[in-house]
């Protein structure tokens, strides 16, 4: 019998929330016999900043560098997890990648407060209404 979701993919940042939703991912994995496992982490764009005539932006190397470490030490736990470091505009990136590694779940947090999605956009949001998959969304615990 196959699994019922053979690929599993789960979004994190470094957000609590985040790491609840990791949290649930290798629980479903672990229960539902899922064949794959992907721990998803978009490395932000640099931003530039600018003082008096010149500006400065981070070296998107370093940047990316710092996020694959970061993502190795978050999925450190989860025995038979393979991260993945993916870079762009975070839901369209994720989007993307689902549709061309045959994820049949996605997981996410859905934890951003109003200021944040006017400023950033719903992440949630447009997985939902996006992503070529079925898609979980999770929240924090109560504060």
């Amino acid at each position: 019998m196959s699994a019922l979701f053979p690929h599993i993919a789960v979004c994190i940042d470094r957000s609590e929330p985040a790491q609840l939703a990791l949290r649930h991912a290798i629980q479903l994995r672990d229960e539902t016999d899922a064949e794959r496992l992907s721990v998803i982490h978009v490395a932000p764009w640099p931003m530039m900043y600018a003082g008096e005539a010149a500006g400065w932006a981070p070296d998107q190397q370093e940047i990316e560098e710092s996020a694959g470490k970061w993502l190795d030490e978050a999925i450190g736990g989860a025995k038979g997890a393979t991260a993945v470091l993916l870079d762009g505009y975070p839901p369209v990136a994720v989007c993307d990648w689902a549709a061309d590694n045959d994820v049949s779940l996605l997981i996410a947090a859905s934890h951003r407060g109003l200021v944040e999605r006017v400023l950033l956009g719903s992440f949630a949001g447009y997985l939902v209404r996006h992503a070529p998959c079925s898609v979980l969304l999770t929240r924090g615990p109560k504060g």
